[in-house]
């Protein structure tokens, strides 16, 4: 029986949380930690979904339920499948547990059902696939939040070549479809951060501009209430001295899901308009940050995040569970914050020690995970007799 497992690691960000919703800069690295999917036929066709051997919910799994619209309809014959999800990502802790699930579930997904290509050229260019989504495919309407169509086929374009497994898989179709259905999770307001860092690992940039330093990946528009925000990503090369300074990352254990916390945000300066300076003043500070994390002098780092944690208090998602942990870390630390939407969850410190730091932390009651810089992004962990389904419209021939 075919089986695909993909894995995407989580997001730790060092600047700009919320106010990269708003069009600011912002920097997100790629954590250790990771989320693993693993997909297969259930053997009865019968059998509605499953994940970890549980009746599928979709009000309970509103990533998973988008992908499926996206990728795998059943109106279209598209088989039920057993999911199991695996990882060591607190969930709803700011650390990209969602994000990662979907980037690694979409590989998954287009893994077992394979690309129909008009050209059998460069698979990994998009103007050969006559199916599939990527940032340069205008009309794929993948924001819509009730897609429910068959992928989205090029005009004019004929799939005559067709192809399944591993080499199909999209790391930037994996990050689109990510920040996509992050969208549709917290109601239509979401930036795409979370979902490129998990998809192409390493550090990622996110700014308002065209960052001609940095390494250019792609561009992101999305449509919200309040209007348009564009969105420019980068990736960033780390000097040496990157090996010599760690993550540590507090938990407190806290529930804190993210739409909330947006909307808290969001509603504040609907209140009060003048609040968006609080936003620039962090794009600022991120902008102060990006700079000295390419130089290399992360004491200067560790001073821009303390900073910008100063601002995320002012716009009230911290919480006093997050400043515990936050004094426990600052006698052994550069710098450190909360990480994510806050309101619980979790903060990161950035250390030389992180084996002290760790420790401090936890005496004040939080739960610590260690990270380094650098770490990989999706991967194919697994991929055999694939695939598990091809939708009627685009059959292979006979």
């Amino acid at each position: 029986m075919g089986q695909v497992t993909a894995s995407a690691p989580g997001k730790c960000i060092l600047f700009g949380e919320h106010a990269v919703v708003y069009g600011e800069p912002a920097v997100a690295v790629a954590i250790e930690q990771r989320i693993s999917v693993t997909l297969a036929l259930l053997e009865s066709s019968e059998s509605p979904w499953k994940i970890d051997g549980i009746h599928f919910n979709a009000r309970k799994h509103p990533h998973v339920q988008a992908l499926r619209n996206r990728m795998w309809q059943s109106s279209q014959g598209a088989p039920n499948l057993s999911i199991q999800i695996h990882g060591d990502i607190p969930p709803a802790s700011g650390l990209g547990s969602s994000a990662a699930l979907s980037v690694a579930a979409g590989a998954a997904l287009r893994c077992a059902r394979g690309r129909w290509y008009s050209e059998p050229g460069d698979i990994q260019n998009p103007e050969t696939w006559a199916e599939g989504y990527a940032h340069s495919l205008e009309h794929a309407e993948i924001y819509t939040l009730d897609r429910k169509e068959v992928l989205a086929h090029r005009l004019n374009a004929s799939p005559n070549h067709y192809l399944s497994g591993e080499e199909t898989v999209s790391e930037d179709e994996c990050a689109l479809l990510g920040h996509a259905v992050e969208a549709v999770a917290q109601k239509g307001r979401a930036s795409p951060m979370d979902a490129s860092t998990c998809a192409h690992g390493g550090v990622v940039l996110l700014s308002d501009q065209l960052e001609s330093d940095f390494d250019f990946l792609y561009t992101r528009t999305l449509a919200m209430d309040d209007g348009e925000r564009t969105w420019h990503l980068h990736s960033i090369d780390l000097p040496e001295a990157s090996k010599e300074v760690f993550l540590v990352i507090g938990n407190t254990g806290v529930y804190a899901p993210t739409s909330q916390q947006v909307a808290k945000v969001a509603s504040a300066i609907k209140a009060n308009p003048e609040r968006i300076k609080e936003i620039e003043t962090i794009g600022l500070i991120a902008r102060r940050g990006i700079q000295h994390l390419k130089n290399g002098d992360y004491e200067a780092v560790g001073r821009a995040m303390s900073e910008n944690q100063i601002m995320l208090q002012g716009l009230g998602v911290s919480c006093p569970e997050l400043e515990n942990l936050i004094r426990a870390a600052a006698p052994t630390s550069l710098g450190a914050k909360l990480t994510g939407a806050g309101g619980g969850g979790c903060m990161v410190a950035l250390t030389r020690n992180p084996k002290q730091t760790s420790e401090a932390i936890e005496l004040a009651g939080g739960r610590t995970l260690i990270s380094k810089f650098g770490n990989s992004g999706l991967s194919i962990e697994k991929c055999e007799n694939m695939p598990l389904w091809s939708s009627e419209r685009s059959m292979p021939p006979q």
